[in-house]
């Protein structure tokens, strides 16, 4: 079994002729595939817009390589579904993204189809590269692609492994997806250049045909050779330069990428070649599909929807995203240096409208967050004051900008760190569960931690106007809870007990608050200590608490090492403060899987009735 109990797949079970179906039959598969695809995501919701567009170009490698032992390395990796429906995995894509069910990203652990986990961007090639040099070391015999998005191409870490693969020599496919689009449009020069890459003549079918007739005719060699020396020339001269060329790549395309039976042809062409091949193929997001073709951004990520109108099923309501951009409005409008930066996430960290209002201030880098966080340092280092919206799970790509950039010069940066703790259905690679730990590593760092809408608002403005040196505020993906307070930047008591103390940051104080209900239903009154603020840490309001109560629980959804709790406990052993028994509850050490929030709340010991029962346990034990 794989993990959550999926089964581990060994061989394709749902498609088995793949490999000598006609151009016909594929094109009809194409069309079964992406209306299946649809049908699906509808359901389960997930990753739609960039898996309408890989459709495709993953049937034609499916006809062409046998992914059970050549490795196809995807990048990002939300355009894996239609690689599991032909792969075994077509009857359990119900299950996808349900806890239990599916990853929504490629996991070898659940299928030896899927050469490497993937989640975020950039990483494809350098990983591809590895695996065709341990292939060659190894003396083996099989073939390596890696298929990566020209959103993708905004990260630094693209252009080290295409440098890289093309002076390795090494036999490789990196398949260019070129469809202008990362999550949000695309920015900067790469797009322009592969604007430019797509007026190119094609004269693949020639080359091969005229360096066939070559082979076999006297002197044929040398005159290819001469005619090859001269075409490049002439190329060089009036085309616009290849930087794939320059790199070392034979570059094929661009190539129509819904056009199977082109795209099977181009990839057993290059399936032949020695070295490194770059196939460019052009695809539309969400083709197919009218409303996603017209919206990709909106169709990038959906949650549940009706097929004939695109309207999500259960409309969201307002959630943190949104309460973050509503205050960075707010405050660009009382002072002209407040600046956004996004890495190709405006609409997903609720800056739309600050985009808008103010697009002189607004700058999104694309795919790049070390990038971002860098250049932050210079915005604040010259008197800007910048504030870089980005998801935690991404914020750990920029851990060396975070100490090298920002941190030893006590630069004025702020990070809206949105998605932190468990955000469900993505899974690992998506969860913020580091960014708590990481963040207090950083000297100087201050860490807010807002519990409702409205404290947003509050810790922004005192990051802005009333700090110095780098700040990170972190909330949640979805809405507020019970607690609608403002209690501001501070760490206070906000429900008064005598048995137990409840501590924890966050969101998550509308479960210890509803701990606290479930306790006093078996007599045991529990006081909730709020902390506002986790970094640095001052442990002097639990200290108080714990003074009174003699127990201490803390429960929060991040990973165990460097936790508030084992630093509030560390603190309070050093103040000699006793007590009679601490209890940290957290996710541990371990990667935790995908599934609803309840759902891994309960996977992790977090959820209020787990929490009622170890806090009642440790106050009947004395």
């Amino acid at each position: 079994m794989g993990d959550g109990g999926v089964d581990i797949i060994t061989m394709e079970e749902t498609f088995p002729d793949l490999h000598t179906m006609t151009d016909r039959e594929a094109e009809l598969l194409c069309g079964r595939l992406r209306s299946e695809l649809l049908h699906t995501v509808s359901r389960t919701g997930g990753h739609l817009g960039s898996n309408l567009g890989a459709v495709e170009i993953t049937v034609a490698i499916h006809r062409v390589f046998d992914t059970s032992r050549d490795r196809v390395v995807f990048d990002v990796g939300h355009q894996c579904y239609i690689h599991k429906m032909l792969t075994g995995r077509r009857e359990q894509m119900e299950t996808l993204r349900q806890f239990g069910g599916l990853a929504g990203f490629p996991k070898p652990s659940e299928s030896v189809h899927d050469a490497f986990v993937a989640g975020h961007a950039s990483n494809s090639v350098s990983v591809a590269v590895g695996m065709a040099r341990a292939r060659t070391r190894m003396g083996e015999d099989y073939h390596i692609l890696a298929l990566i998005g020209d959103g993708a191409l905004t990260g630094g870490l693209a252009y080290e492994g295409l440098s890289d693969a093309g002076n390795s020599k090494e036999p490789m496919i990196v398949i260019l997806n070129d469809n202008g689009m990362s999550i949000t449009k695309n920015v900067g020069g790469v797009a322009e250049h592969l604007a430019r890459q797509r007026l190119k003549p094609q004269y693949l079918h020639f080359k091969k045909s005229y360096q066939k007739a070559m082979a076999v005719l006297p002197g044929g060699r040398h005159v290819y050779r001469v005619t090859h020396k001269l075409k490049n020339a002439i190329k060089g001269t009036l085309l616009p330069c290849s930087m794939f060329e320059d790199m070392g790549f034979t570059y094929l395309g661009p190539v129509d990428g819904h056009d199977v039976k082109r795209l099977t042809r181009m990839l057993q062409y290059a399936k032949n070649l020695s070295g490194p091949v770059l196939l460019h193929i052009r695809t539309v997001k969400g083709k197919g599909y009218p409303p996603a073709e017209r919206n990709p951004d909106q169709f990038h990520g959906v949650s549940r929807f009706c097929i004939d109108t695109g309207a999500p099923l259960q409309p969201a309501g307002a959630d943190f995203s949104d309460a973050f951009g509503a205050a960075m409005c707010t405050l660009a409008a009382e002072d002209r240096r407040v600046c956004a930066i996004s890495a190709a996430m405006v609409p997903g960290t609720g800056l739309s409208e600050f985009f808008q209002r103010y697009p002189d201030r607004s700058f999104d880098v694309g795919i790049a967050e070390g990038h971002a966080t860098a250049m932050a340092a210079g915005l604040a280092k010259q008197g800007m004051l910048p504030v870089f919206a980005v998801y935690a799970s991404f914020l750990q790509r920029t851990y060396d900008m975070l100490v090298h950039d920002v941190g030893i010069q006590d630069l004025h940066v702020v990070f809206g760190v949105d998605r932190a703790g468990l955000v469900g259905a993505d899974g690992e690679t998506h969860h913020g569960a580091f960014d708590a730990a990481f963040l207090d590593t950083i000297p100087g760092m201050k860490v807010f931690c807002p519990a409702s809408f409205a404290e947003v608002g509050t810790m922004l403005r005192h990051a802005l106007f009333a700090c110095d040196g780098p700040v990170a505020i972190r909330y949640p993906r979805g809405g507020e809870g019970r607690y609608q307070g403002d209690a501001g930047v501070k760490n206070l008591v906000i429900r008064p007990g005598e048995d137990i103390t409840l501590t924890g940051y966050g969101i998550f104080l509308n479960y210890l608050l509803e701990t606290a209900d479930r306790l006093a239903e078996k007599g045991i009154s529990a006081e909730v200590v709020k902390l506002g603020y986790i970094t640095p840490l001052d442990s002097t309001a639990v200290a108080e608490s714990v003074k009174r109560t003699g127990r201490l629980l803390v429960a929060e959804e991040t990973v165990a090492s460097n936790s508030v709790g084992q630093r509030l406990a560390a603190d309070l052993l050093c103040q000699r403060i006793p007590v009679r028994e601490i209890t940290l509850q957290n996710m541990g050490n371990r990667f935790i899987p995908h599934g609803t929030a309840l759902q891994l709340y309960a996977l992790c010991g977090l959820s209020p009735e787990q929490l009622a029962s170890r806090a009642e346990e440790m106050v009947r034990r004395g």
